[in-house]
Order: C-alpha cells, then structure tokens, then sequence
C-alpha cells in the first residue's frame, strides 16, 4: 500500500463524524433561530440557514483538499503563511467597512471575510514550526520571547487596528500549548492573578475611566461594568445577557421542541443566530439538549487532546495542542456569556454559529491537524 492510501486509512474519522455532527446540529438552530411561520424551506438562500449550508459544504470540500495536501507543506511554508496572515492583517482596517465598530470584515460581493478567523490558524502553525526546530527546549523565559511574541503581535493588531476584542482575546489559547511544552506554572498562575487583580480594582473603581477608555470601546467597558455589578442596565449592555437567560429558562427539563421557541421567534435575543446561539438551544431542546450538545463538544475536544499527546513530532504536537485549546477557549467563552458567567465580547460557538469565515476558520484549524495526524505512522519519535 502506498504511502497516499495510508493517509486515507490514518485519517481520525471519529473526529471528522464529531465536527459533523455539530456543524449539522448548529444548522439545524440557525434555522430554528430565525424560523418564522412564513419562513421558507431551511435550503433556500432567502434565510441564514440556506446560506450556512452553502458553507458548510464548501467547508467539507476545502477539508478533504486539505487532506491532499503534503503534511510538509505547513513545517515548510508556516513562516511565510504567518507573515502573509499579518499583512492581510494590517490590511484590514483599510479594506473593512465599520460594522458595530469593528474594522474586520472584507467584503468581496455578496461574500465578507474576516481574516481574523484564519489569523488563528497560522499563527498556531508558526509557534509550531518555532518550537519544533531542532534542539529547541523550554528552559527559562528567554526562550518563551519568540513564540510570545508571534502571538501578541496578531492580537495587539485586532484589537487596536480592527477594534476586535473578542478575537483577540482568543489569542490567550496559546498559553496552554506553550505549558504543555515546558512554560512553567508561574507564568499561567500570573495570567490568573492578573485577572483577578484586575475585576478586583474594577470593582473597587480604582482604574480612572480615562485609562478604561484607551482599553476598552465604551460599550465592552459597560459590558464588564453589568457582569462585576457595577451598574445595572437590563435594557442596555445587559439586554442580551437578561433575555438569553430568560429563553435558556423557559426551555426547562427537555425544552419547547424545534421551532417552537417563543424568545426565539418574538426576537428577544439579538444576535440569536449568531453569538448566542446557544440560548436558542436552551430554549427549543431544554435541559437535555444543551446538555447532550456540550458532551459532544467535551467528546470532540478529549479527542483533539488524544491526537495531541498521539503525535510523534514537536511540530505537529504543538499545532494540534492550539487547536484543541482554541476550540476549548471559544466554547468556554461562549457558552459563559450566554449564561451570564462572562463578559458579552462576540466570539462565535465552534460549527453552531452562522458565518462563513468561523466555520472555515474553524475547518482550516482542524483538517491540517488531521492530515499532520494522519501522517504520524510515518514519522519516527
């Protein structure tokens, strides 16, 4: 047997039927998300549903092209896939029209992009083709410089350039991978303290709102205002924490049934196909549902972490540990602002939120971890 038919049988199928089945079930909620008694078939262009199926197939057909491709491709090229990433990067703000306030999105006709979403990607390929040179160790933070700094310079060019900070902030995923390699503890448990510093002061309103203002826009300060307690607007910043939890509520023990949501189809939850998609969820398939949709999320993440610890390599070991962690750290996210456990910063749910440039993003991330797994019979420790 030849060496592309061995790809094919070392492809991690259970994976790839793991991504599916989310992909299909957030379909399946963005239509249900926006379903209304006039609304016309889940396959037709006139609804987000439509349009995501449209994506999703693509999605498909770019993965298996990826699987395709020679593994070496990504050791070979990742630095200059990183400094491509960055110039797009840079580029943005130039190109992007100001939507919410945010200067991310490309639009190519009927199609927008978010080169943020890809951002993630090649970072994770670059840190992996850094640290997996030869002779490189972990052993004090001078050698921690190099991939520290590939990650911020992505992240400060989102969040300041583009005034993205959610997907920014999802750059900190790169802390796990950097521990499993040899980071000591020290530096997370700093990032920890760090954090509860900062809600501390927050709370206490020692940072004057002059610093606050170079930081944050001044509905993310507001934002984090609601959730420490600081102020209460259930009308305002608020609002779509409050009716999310009240549509997560309503749904009870084993929810409304699909299409049957009524927060979902009065409108209440703004961006309910999107961002909180998850209290459509809630709402349509109760207790069980999001319970059964989150064991699945924790069965394909231990299944990204197995093929993780599976590889043979530093480089493919590294890139298949920032995946894991970059889905871990969406769903995290996610899921807690839906539940009010989390500021409200706008990062889609893995395969369940409506868009083109997640889903691909997403794709991207997880079928070159596959075709690098699916190699690893050929390597040597």
């Amino acid at each position: 047997m030849n060496q592309r038919n061995n790809i094919w049988s070392g492809v991690d199928w259970i994976t790839i039927g793991l991504f599916l089945a989310l992909a299909l079930f957030g379909w399946m909620n963005i239509y249900g998300a926006g379903y209304s008694f006039e609304q016309t078939s889940i396959f037709s262009f006139d609804n987000r549903a439509g349009k995501q199926f449209v994506w999703l197939m693509t999605a498909m057909v770019v993965g298996f092209c990826i699987l395709l491709i020679d593994e070496k491709t990504y050791d070979v090229l990742g630095y200059w896939f990183y400094g491509a990433t960055i110039l797009l990067l840079i580029a943005t703000p130039f190109l992007a029209h100001d939507i919410k306030g945010s200067l991310s999105w490309i639009t190519f006709g009927p199609v927008s992009l978010q080169p943020a979403e890809f951002a993630k990607c090649f970072t994770a390929i670059a840190i992996a083709k850094y640290m997996g040179r030869y002779g490189y160790r972990v052993e004090t933070w001078k050698d921690l410089v190099v991939p520290c700094v590939m990650v911020l310079i992505p992240m400060a060019i989102i969040m300041i350039m583009q005034k993205e900070t959610g997907s920014a902030l999802v750059f900190g995923a790169f802390l796990l991978p950097l521990y499993r390699q040899g980071m000591t503890g020290k530096i997370m448990g700093s990032g920890v303290i760090v954090a509860i510093v900062f809600v501390v002061v927050m709370k206490c309103g020692w940072i004057p709102d002059k610093w606050l203002d170079k930081v944050f826009e001044p509905h993310q300060k507001t934002r984090i205002e609601v959730l420490l307690g600081i102020k209460e607007d259930p009308t305002g910043a608020g609002y779509n924490v409050n009716q999310s939890l009240i549509a997560v509520g309503s749904g009870g023990f084993w929810g409304k049934g699909y299409l049957k949501g009524t927060q979902t189809k009065m409108k209440f939850v703004p961006e309910q196909d999107t961002d909180f998609i998850f209290c459509t969820v809630g709402e349509e398939w109760g207790f069980v549902g999001s319970t059964l949709v989150l064991l699945i999320y924790l069965a394909f993440i231990l299944r990204l972490i197995m093929i993780a610890e599976r590889q043979r390599d530093t480089f493919s070991q590294v890139y298949a540990y920032s995946v894991a962690s970059i889905f871990l750290v969406h769903l995290i996210i996610n899921v807690g602002m839906v539940l009010g456990l989390l500021p409200v910063i706008g990062i889609p749910l893995p395969m369940f939120s409506y868009g083109g440039s997640s889903l691909w993003g997403f794709t991207l991330l997880l079928f070159i971890l596959l075709r690098l797994d699916a190699s690893r019979v050929n390597k040597l420790h």
